[in-house]
């Protein structure tokens, strides 16, 4: 029973992705978008939003205001967080989750390869889009985040930054659940997504260390905290826009850098000797601001 429920899952999954390929993925995710943007009366707000919490296991007692507040459905979707509920680990080492969601691959940066899933790699000079940035990042530490529609969709730093530059490399939106992993290779160097370069203090000096977050299907945009900088919108197919923060953009750990309107997924990488990461299995929960490493002693 367990090989034929399998086999029915991998053939619904490989379905999902044929159909994706023929269908216009970037206008469904900003129509997607758009709707959750959409202001209803004030009671079928409340419905929409109260049936899509209790759809996806939205634990509203961390909500940080009454559902009756909410504007949108997107509004809902971004919703921050009651004050103490995502305390972040304060020793003065700790490296914390940027998010709430599940580990995915995680490990080293070897031959200029990052993990995927079930031994598929990719590289990590397609991901950042610069091969001399990436090649900083071998024999480093990297890891992918997951997040779920149920999981709070704000993206926070690992430890205390500097974001030196961020650049939108524009893509195609494919999901980033079982199906996306399975289906599409270097599906996290193909989807669109935002690239923060930063600099970050070390008992030798200062390291290197990547945020990238993913876009997918259905996510609407990307956003960040401290700078208008978004995805999602028409631009020339294999440009890349690049902003430079001078002086750099200095962050306390577990500081908010962005947002997703909808989920995806987030990937760190760190420059050798920059970070020890405590590794877990695939599909393992995690929340924003627990502790999943150190800062390299140096």
């Amino acid at each position: 029973m367990q090989e034929t429920n399998g086999g029915v899952g991998a053939i619904w999954r490989r379905g999902l992705i044929e159909l994706l390929r023929v269908m216009p993925r970037t206008a469904m995710s900003r129509f997607a978008g758009r709707l959750a943007g959409l202001r209803l009366p004030a009671a079928a707000q409340r419905w929409e939003i109260h049936a899509f919490a209790r759809a996806v296991g939205v634990d509203l007692s961390e909500v940080d205001r009454p559902i009756s507040s909410f504007a949108t459905l997107q509004e809902f979707f971004t919703r921050p967080l009651r004050e103490g509920a995502r305390p972040v680990d304060a020793a003065p080492r700790s490296v914390v989750a940027p998010c709430d969601g599940m580990w995915g691959a995680s490990g080293r940066v070897s031959r200029g390869r990052i993990g995927q899933v079930k031994g598929r790699t990719y590289t990590a000079a397609a991901l950042l889009g610069d091969a001399a940035l990436a090649a900083q990042y071998e024999g480093g530490s990297y890891a992918t985040f997951y997040l779920a529609p149920r999981d709070y969709h704000r993206f926070h730093t690992p430890c205390a930054l500097r974001v030196e530059s961020v650049d939108h490399i524009p893509g195609t939106l494919w999901p980033v659940n079982r199906a996306g992993l399975e289906g599409i290779v270097n599906l996290f160097a193909r989807n669109e997504r935002l690239v923060a370069h930063c600099s970050i203090p070390t008992a030798s000096g200062s390291g290197s260390l990547c945020m990238v977050a993913v876009g997918a299907v259905m996510v609407g945009k990307i956003r960040l905290s401290f700078d208008d900088l978004t995805t999602n919108v028409p631009i020339e197919p294999g440009a890349k826009r690049r902003r430079r923060y001078e002086p750099p953009v200095s962050l306390d750990k577990g500081a908010e850098w962005g947002w997703f309107e909808f989920g995806s997924s987030i990937v760190v990488l760190a420059s050798p000797g920059t970070l020890l990461l405590d590794e877990r299995a695939p599909g393992t929960r995690l929340r924003l601001g627990e502790k999943i490493g150190e800062l390299a002693a140096g």
